[in-house]
């Protein structure tokens, strides 16, 4: 390492993770945007003071903005989107004994939420091209203890919500669709989260809609608002999402459509970009008429290509570069003991998912410069023609 150093200092084709020049010496953008319409409400919420209300209408303002968005009658905002995915299992009365169906590649919280209630967790397999729940996997899960699926879109990949609500309906069973990462995308013509019984979104700091913390849920069912009301109002609200936060909502959701569309048409270039270098892949996706969310870009990373370079070395060789890649999720059966799940079948693509995944943290994916994504494939590529070499010096 310091070897390299000495004598790469200074060197752009030489990657920065062995003392070469970073392609991105600044770092990666920042997060959140610094934005003016942002700053006029915080403004406005200081002058008028309903940033330290119970009530200042901000709230209120929030729930109707998303009902008429979604076209949804109940919208619950709360503290964040691991509370909004729990408070939907009570609402819809999930509890000890019961099973719940989700991918085994899934955010853990939402594996833990199912815990939390006494239930227990099945695990379905992920499809190949883009490691979202595989729906072919369902039948085999199903059991008379089975009360709920819980659907998550993730890393820019989208879950075949059709297929879901077809399996769904023929079993009897309600859907939890998870749209954390991606609000406003658009999936088979309709609303990602919008497909389900209950949608869920986060707006936690790193999110595309951020309040630093925060969540909501909807749903279109009288019954499961009513008893998400009852378990939460103790005299006041047990998970609230704040005014002041609610306040910062509402610019965003605004520009939320239009930065959509520059996220997805970034993503389009970038992936072009990327096809010259081997065993670094775009998730792909071919549901029609649909319009994927990107919180993250998801990919897959072959090792067996890259002369000895893991994954986790790439990603930091990456971040060095200036370039915000990481780990993706680890896939649920390899984190949690095997007496607290139960898996459908055998979970080869979710194994392969959680030694493969990398995400692309979404900031960048904001750029009017073309030069910004070609920095993203400048960096990959030089990391590729040095993989052996940063492999053996960095011990991996």
């Amino acid at each position: 390492m310091s070897e390299s150093s000495n004598n790469w200092s200074g060197d752009p084709s030489h990657p920065a993770i062995l003392g070469g020049l970073a392609v991105r010496p600044a770092g990666p953008p920042g997060w959140p945007l610094r934005d003016d319409a942002v700053l006029d409400v915080l403004k406005l919420a200081w002058e008028s003071g309903t940033w330290g209300h119970y009530h200042g209408g901000h709230v209120k303002k929030l729930r109707a903005r998303v009902s008429g968005l979604l076209e949804v009658e109940h919208v619950i905002p709360c503290a964040s989107g691991t509370v909004a995915v729990e408070l939907a299992l009570r609402g819809l009365k999930i509890g000890p004994g019961d099973e719940v169906i989700l991918s085994a590649y899934d955010f853990k919280g939402n594996f833990q939420n199912i815990l939390t209630l006494g239930a227990v967790p099945v695990l379905v397999d992920v499809g190949e091209r883009d490691w979202q729940l595989n729906t072919a996997g369902l039948k085999a899960a199903v059991t008379p203890r089975t009360k709920a699926l819980l659907v998550s879109h993730l890393h820019g990949g989208m879950v075949a919500m059709p297929a879901v609500m077809e399996f769904a309906r023929e079993h009897g069973l309600p859907v939890i669709e998870d749209a954390c990462q991606m609000p406003g995308a658009i999936i088979g013509g309709q609303q990602a989260g919008t497909w389900g019984d209950i949608g869920v979104w986060s707006f936690g700091g790193s999110k595309l809609l951020t309040a630093g913390r925060g969540g909501l849920l909807y749903t279109n069912r009288a019954d499961v608002a009513q008893r998400i009301h009852l378990y939460a109002h103790r005299g006041n609200e047990s998970y609230p999402l704040s005014e002041l936060q609610a306040a910062v909502l509402e610019p965003q959701l605004d520009a939320l459509e239009q930065r959509n569309a520059t996220r997805a048409s970034n993503v389009q270039q970038l992936r072009e970009l990327l096809l010259t270098i081997p065993g670094l892949h775009p998730f792909t996706e071919s549901l029609i008429d649909s319009q994927p969310g990107y919180y993250k870009l998801g990919l897959q990373f072959e090792a067996a290509l890259w002369d000895g370079l893991t994954r986790d070395r790439f990603a930091q060789a990456m971040r060095a570069e200036g370039i915000a890649i990481d780990a993706g999720f680890r896939s649920l059966h390899r984190i949690h003991s095997a007496r607290r799940y139960r898996a459908a079948s055998l979970l080869r693509e979710a194994d392969r998912a959680d030694e493969q995944v990398l995400t692309l943290h979404h900031p960048i994916l904001l750029t009017e410069s073309a030069g910004e994504l070609q920095e993203v494939a400048t960096a990959a590529r030089k990391i590729r023609d040095h993989a052996e070499e940063i492999a053996r010096r960095t011990g991996e």
